[in-house]
């Protein structure tokens, strides 16, 4: 049973090996190998095999003689074909050599029809670009010709017609990428001409307004003589009826020539027309940037950019330069610039349509009528009191004339009262009417404000502010320009200063004159304080500074007198010429400063010393003087003597001790050391806080020492003594060396 089983295993897997494909025998050929008969399966297979070698030898005995045939055959037909394949060749390469200037042509004829239909489109794209690049070259040139309104328009019509048609090509989305940003280069461009203009016509707005003074001159002289050739007709023809009695012409003619007019007259003057506001200025920023802006839609802007600058101008023009005053033709400036300004807003008013309006300009006008009213009235009060000062002490003779000027000046000194009569006040007449005019100009302000509706807390404030006004620009203009003006003396800066002083103390005394006429009480929240104190002490600290300067321009006059022999072999006793002149005039001047602050007088004291020794250490050592004798140090020595007298005696009070003397204390100790020849005790203690010398500069020792080493034989005091002379030479130079190598280790 068990071998039937395998035979029939051994036959199926036989099947599957001979009907399935090699790439799947593998399972099947296992099947065997798991087995135990596979041997038996060998043999079976080997004898499949050799039954189907038999089956396949039979076949091809059957077909082997029908093989031949068929090779015999073809063997024959090999020749035949041969030929046929050389006919073939010979009639293809036939054909082709006659088709090729076929194929040419028909090539040719394709290229050419291409070309035709590349040619149509292209006329038909480039009939839709050409405007569009047409254009666009348009707008270009009128870019570069700074033609920006056309070009607006230009732009416009582009991107509106032009470029829809042209289709989406590469070129038309750049151009209408560049439309808004050539939109924006034109308002800016526009806008900057404009900026051009204002700047312009504000820097030129007096000889617009100096043209225009003219032009209304010529104008009124031509109606008055036009007025006066009419009366004179007039009355000849009233005569000549009177004489003859006839009556006037019947035909109704004109009874005045007209050469009897004046209009011949007025025509040949029209010959040398003065040119008006339209010849002096150029408009056509202004008429462009409007035109631009309109079309751009931003009309409303412009308006409002263009009034806003003008306003910022009109305050600018209206605001009086502070040496107006100074001059006649400061205020004629002033007044033509005005005038120029309104010039050219009246030709703007009738060249535009709405740019500005009437209203506009009077808002304008009554502006410039308060501010130029106000400035003529403040700086001409201000500027009369200045000039007719006489910057001295008043003097009062009376108790009446002393209640007087109490009355017009709140001044308080119970020490002053105590006086007999007659006596002077510390102030001059400045000081009263100034405070007198202050005084109106609040009132005025109180009238000024009657009619506006204010509340008390608001009148307070516009005064008060109105007053802080006047006092940090007119009065502080006014004090500016007296204290700066040329030839002022010292006298008068400390006239000055004195005012000052007591106008700033009277400060105090305006704040209650306002809260009395207000009703408000000065400690009010939110009160303006009145500038008057920081605006009269600038004043004095700015008359200090021009003390200051002014007397060192004085000691600089005088030092420019000095004539030393640096040569001179002995000094002399007795103090320079100039120097005793010059030590006179500071004695004299210092004397003024009686009734100055004391800090002020000791200021100036103290900076007229140190700049008077600081000129005396340069002229010792400026470089024309090449050689210096120990007898011009002797006779420089005395004359820092008497400096140092004059500090000494106390010129002006307050100065502790010998306070003024260290002034010169520079001066004093180079000479000491020159004039002792004490170098073994300055190098021993050179740079120690005790040394004698502390302020001996080895720079300024050397460059000294240098100067007297030169020193020719007849001036050396050692002259008679050879030795003695090579000594003194041989010890200056040791000490230059000395002094050299201590610079040279201090700069280390």
């Amino acid at each position: 049973m068990a071998s039937a089983e395998t035979a029939a295993e051994h036959e199926r897997i036989l099947r599957e090996i001979e009907s399935t494909d090699t790439n799947c025998i593998g399972p099947t050929l296992r099947s065997v190998y798991d087995g135990q008969e596979h041997g038996l399966f060998m043999d079976k297979l080997e004898g499949r095999i050799r039954n189907h070698d038999r089956e396949i030898e039979k076949m091809c005995n059957h077909h082997f003689q029908g093989f031949v045939d068929s090779i015999t055959e073809l063997l024959k037909v090999r020749g035949e074909a041969q030929k046929l394949k050389c006919q073939v060749t010979e009639t293809n390469q036939k054909l082709q050599n006659d088709g090729k200037e076929l194929l040419t042509s028909m090539d040719e004829l394709r290229q050419c029809r291409l070309q035709q239909r590349n040619i149509a489109t292209t006329i038909d794209k480039l009939t839709h670009c050409l405007p569009v690049l047409e254009m666009y070259s348009k707008l270009q040139e009128q870019m570069r010709a700074k033609r920006y309104y056309p070009a607006l328009r230009t732009l416009e019509q582009l991107e509106e017609s032009c470029l829809p048609q042209a289709g989406s090509y590469r070129f038309c989305g750049i151009m209408s990428e560049n439309i808004p940003r050539l939109r924006t280069h034109i308002r800016d461009v526009s806008m900057s001409d404009l900026k051009d203009f204002l700047e312009s016509i504000r820097k030129h707005s007096d000889k617009i307004g100096e043209t225009a003074m003219k032009q209304a001159q010529v104008q009124i002289a031509r109606d008055n003589a036009v007025t006066s050739q009419q009366r004179s007709a007039s009355g000849r023809r009233i005569r000549k009826e009177a004489c003859s009695g006839t009556e006037v012409d019947r035909t109704g003619s004109n009874p005045f020539s007209e050469k009897d007019s004046g209009i011949l007259d007025v025509e040949d003057e029209e010959k040398d027309e003065i040119p008006g506001a339209q010849d002096l200025v150029d408009f056509s920023p202004v008429y462009r940037c409007l035109h631009i802006y309109t079309v751009l839609g931003a009309r409303d802007t412009f308006e409002n950019y263009y009034r806003k600058q003008r306003r910022k101008q009109a305050r600018l023009v209206l605001q009086p330069h502070s040496n107006m005053h100074e001059t006649l033709e400061g205020y004629r400036r002033y007044f033509n610039q005005i005038v120029g300004f309104f010039v050219v807003e009246d030709h703007i008013l009738h060249t535009t349509q709405g740019l500005v309006n009437r209203a506009y300009v009077e808002e304008l006008w009554e502006l410039a009528l308060s501010k130029t009213i106000a400035a003529l009235r403040t700086h001409s009060v201000c500027l009369q009191i200045l000039d007719q000062d006489n910057y001295s002490p008043i003097p009062v003779a009376s108790p009446e004339e002393y209640q007087r000027i109490a009355g017009q000046f709140p001044f308080q000194d119970p020490e002053l009262d105590k006086m007999p009569f007659p006596k002077k006040l510390p102030f001059s007449e400045f000081v009263p009417k100034v405070y007198s005019q202050l005084k109106e100009f609040i009132y005025a302000c109180l009238k000024y404000s009657e009619d506006l509706h204010l509340s008390s807390t608001e009148i307070d404030d516009m005064i008060r502010k109105s007053t802080n006004l006047l006092l940090t620009r007119t009065l502080s203009h006014c004090l500016q320009y007296a204290i700066k003006k040329k030839n002022v003396g010292l006298a008068e800066l400390v006239q000055i200063i004195i005012n000052t002083t007591h106008l700033e103390q009277s400060c105090h005394y305006l704040e209650e004159f306002i809260s009395n006429i207000t009703n408000v009480p000065p400690d009010t929240i939110n009160a303006t304080k009145l500038y008057g104190t920081s605006t009269f002490k600038d004043a004095r600290h700015a008359a200090e500074e021009e003390i200051y300067t002014n007397l060192n321009q004085k000691i600089d006059q005088f030092l420019q007198l000095a004539d030393y022999d640096w040569t001179a072999a002995q000094g002399g006793a007795q103090a320079s010429d100039y120097l005793s002149d010059l030590i006179a005039f500071l004695c004299s001047t210092f004397a003024v400063f009686t009734h100055l602050p004391g800090k002020v007088a000791q200021t100036a004291c103290m900076s007229a010393c140190k700049h008077l020794s600081t000129s005396l250490l340069q002229l010792l050592l400026e470089g024309d003087v090449r050689q210096v004798s120990m007898g011009a140090l002797q006779q420089f020595n005395v004359d820092v003597k008497e400096c140092e007298r004059f500090a000494r005696a106390g010129p002006v009070p307050g100065f502790q001790g010998d306070t003024l003397l260290l002034a010169f204390i520079d001066l004093r100790q180079l000479l000491d050391l020159f004039t002792q020849w004490d170098w073994s005790t300055y190098l021993a203690d050179y740079g120690r806080p005790t040394c004698k010398y502390l302020r001996v500069n080895p720079q300024t020792a050397l460059t000294l020492l240098e100067k007297m080493k030169d020193t020719s034989r007849k001036n050396n005091m050692f002259a008679q003594f050879r030795k003695n002379e090579r000594d003194k030479q041989k010890l200056i130079d040791t000490v230059v060396k000395q002094l050299r190598n201590l610079i040279a280790t201090n700069q280390a």
